[in-house]
């Protein structure tokens, strides 16, 4: 299908879970997860309307880069390795994966203006997730102040892949648990606004328990598989 057909009905859906909670859909960011298609999917996605763009590799991120004829605002969603922030850092406006001082240090040096950055928080605490326990989150984000060109924009999870609506619903209620407090901290560097949480098959619920960000792949531009998956 077409991504502007695709986008239709995800907006319907988008809309459908505000109303059931009282939010407005522009409380939701798209992010449309390019992964696994071609640059002229992307671009389609582009042409239908769509302004954010995920990747979760940099040669990835960097190939549709050189070549879209439009510029999104990039997000970058995967595992980032340190050595190579230098190479994204320039291209992305939010990192969704900060989970370890070490790539703090790179992103504050490396960095060319502030950088919003998302904690990568596994709440549902599986093996094969990256991401802080969420005990140990609050003393993760404070540990950042040092470093000033990082502004601590939100937290980022991934639910568990199941059907239980209950336990996926369990998981993004404590990652906005966590976010309330650490907003309620009023750091200066972490305003921590944004929950970047729902997928391709859990967006709906996602938005119902809070999320302002939505990462969709498989459902928006294809079959692209999980879209997050490590």
């Amino acid at each position: 299908m077409k991504v502007a057909d695709n986008l239709l009905h995800i907006k319907q859906q988008i809309s459908h879970a505000c109303q059931k909670v009282n939010r407005a859909p522009d409380e939701v960011k798209l992010i449309a997860v390019t992964k696994y298609v071609s640059t002229e999917r992307a671009q389609e996605a582009l042409d239908a309307g769509i302004i954010n763009l995920g990747e979760n590799r940099d040669e990835g991120l960097l190939a549709k880069w050189e070549v879209l004829a439009d510029k999104p605002l990039w997000h970058f969603i995967g595992t980032l390795q340190t050595r190579k922030v230098k190479n994204i850092i320039d291209k992305v406006e939010y990192i969704h994966s900060l989970d370890r001082i070490s790539l703090a240090e790179e992103i504050n040096k490396r960095a060319v203006k502030k950088m919003k950055c998302l904690v990568q928080v596994n709440v549902s605490q599986e093996e094969s997730k990256h991401g802080l326990a969420p005990e140990d989150v609050l003393d993760f984000i404070e540990s950042l102040r040092p470093f000033e060109n990082i502004i601590i924009a939100g937290l980022m999870t991934m639910a568990p892949f199941t059907e239980d609506e209950e336990q996926l619903r369990n998981c993004f209620r404590k990652l906005k648990e966590l976010r309330e407090q650490i907003k309620n901290c009023n750091f200066d560097f972490a305003p921590c606004n944004e929950l970047s949480m729902g997928m391709s098959n859990d967006f709906g619920i996602a938005i119902e328990e809070g999320a302002t960000m939505i990462r969709i792949g498989t459902a928006l531009v294809g079959e692209t598989g999980e879209e997050e998956k490590k």
